[in-house]
């Protein structure tokens, strides 16, 4: 029965970390109004840096996180990494200037998160085993169900009581994040500690173990892992941007926070029917979904600056926020198919490490853009560009993955099976010899 408690926490988890970091279009536009002053001609620039630094930070600790996770169990990082979060975001709203968000809002706060983050995925797995797919389903709706709410939320709260104390409002969150984190009791027994302990060996595994590099040998893997990147320098662009874009076009005239609501609703969508169409394809041929969904995306983000009534622009987030939900919830089916159950964890952990930094760059330069040409409309055409190529590039980890099945089947022709033959003979002629002197024994 606790396992359902743990799954209500992994739920607020996700969708407490997402939803603050997806509503991040709401807070840019605040963040311009408060900081950026009319003769700041780099405003959008400098601005956007918090936005984007917060979420690559998430990405980029994943790989230090699943080491910490292995180490000192879910429960510790967890509880830890919510309180640091819970620091950061409160520290954000006693600032008076741009640069300070910098460290407490795009480090401080987003490290937090990827620490909080991470074990909530790994404690399910735990608990569950039957209903593991289904519990994984729910939890990452989490996200989806923050994002739709938290856009009308946060213009609601930065209308009424301004930007310092809706972060003060949002730290609410972060806190009771902190006390979910509780929860991960852990349930696998450390016997194999205690049996270390008794031998007298050290407690910390081997380097290799930690860092598991050996995963980057896998060539179908590797090109996963720089393909994705590759393709996500624009994927970030729309949800820091797009409301000022909005903005800009169309003045307060619209609602722009529905575009969030419709980008989070066709995400939880996408998630539930492309994890379940990933079922039925079989290997590595579940990576064609993905270039799929890379080419929606970035179809929708050049057709962004198209879209001159707002009803189109409602349209393009429909269809975009249904591939994003696709490309998410694949990661971890192709990282099992790619390097295998042994090392997926890890194989996630250096791809989303890999991924922040693309996602930290490409707001930016949409920002600079923007600055210097008064538009974004250039940046949007622009940021469609790498999911094009990124899903150009990961068309051919299928063919490449089966080429390497091959060659493994065909590998253990020369050296390796001779020695096992002869050992397979001489334990033939031992077990004979053995059985009438054994038979002799017995009838003794």
């Amino acid at each position: 029965g606790w396992g359902w408690v743990v799954m209500l926490a992994a739920m607020w988890c996700n969708g407490a970390v997402f939803g603050i970091q997806n509503s991040c279009g709401v807070l840019f536009v605040s963040m311009l109004q408060l900081f950026g002053g009319s003769e700041d001609k780099q405003q959008a620039f400098k601005t956007a840096w918090v936005s984007s630094l917060s979420m690559g930070m998430v990405f980029f600790c994943s790989p230090i996180v699943s080491i910490f996770t292995d180490l000192f169990g879910c429960r510790k990082v967890a509880v830890i990494g919510a309180a640091v979060g819970f620091a950061g975001l409160l520290s954000s709203s006693f600032v008076s200037t741009i640069e300070p968000l910098y460290f407490t809002y795009g480090i401080l706060f987003a490290c937090g998160c990827s620490f909080a983050y991470q074990p909530s995925l790994v404690i399910l797995g735990h608990y569950f085993k039957k209903r593991l797919g289904l519990v994984n389903g729910i939890v990452t709706a989490g996200s989806s169900l923050f994002t739709v709410s938290l856009p009308f939320l946060l213009r609601v709260l930065i209308d009424s009581v301004g930007l310092y104390n809706t972060l003060r409002v949002l730290s609410v969150l972060m806190f009771i994040l902190f006390l979910a984190g509780f929860t991960y009791k852990p349930l696998v027994s450390d016997t194999k500690d205690k049996e270390g302990g008794k031998k007298g060996k050290f407690r910390l595994p081997p380097g290799k173990k930690i860092c598991n590099f050996s995963v980057f040998k896998v060539l179908s893997y590797r090109i996963w892992a720089f393909g994705i990147p590759a393709a996500l320098f624009g994927y970030f662009v729309p949800y820091v941007h797009l409301m000022n874009h909005v903005k800009d076009r169309f003045g307060d005239s619209v609602p722009e926070e529905v575009l969030l609501l419709c980008l989070g609703i066709t995400s939880g969508v996408g998630r539930l029917i492309f994890g379940r169409v990933a079922d039925y394809i079989p290997g590595a041929k579940k990576v064609y979904l993905q270039v799929a969904s890379f080419f929606f995306i970035g179809l929708m983000s050049m057709m962004i600056p198209l879209c001159h009534v707002f009803g189109a622009l409602i349209a393009v987030c429909l269809f975009m926020g249904l591939f994003d939900g696709c490309f998410i919830c694949i990661m971890a089916p192709i990282a099992f198919e790619l390097v295998g159950a042994q090392d997926v964890s890890q194989a996630i952990g250096f791809l989303l490490g890999l991924m922040s930094i693309p996602m930290t760059v490409g707001p930016p330069i949409a920002g600079l853009l923007h600055d210097h040409l008064r538009t974004y409309d250039v940046a949007f055409y622009l940021a469609g560009v790498p999911p094009l190529i990124g899903g150009a590039i990961l068309c051919f980890i299928p063919w490449v993955h089966e080429r390497q099945k091959l060659k493994e089947r065909a590998k253990p022709v020369d050296g390796e099976t001779t020695e096992k033959m002869l050992e397979n003979e001489s334990t033939l002629v031992s077990d004979a010899t053995e059985k009438p002197v054994k038979e002799m024994e017995s009838g003794f």
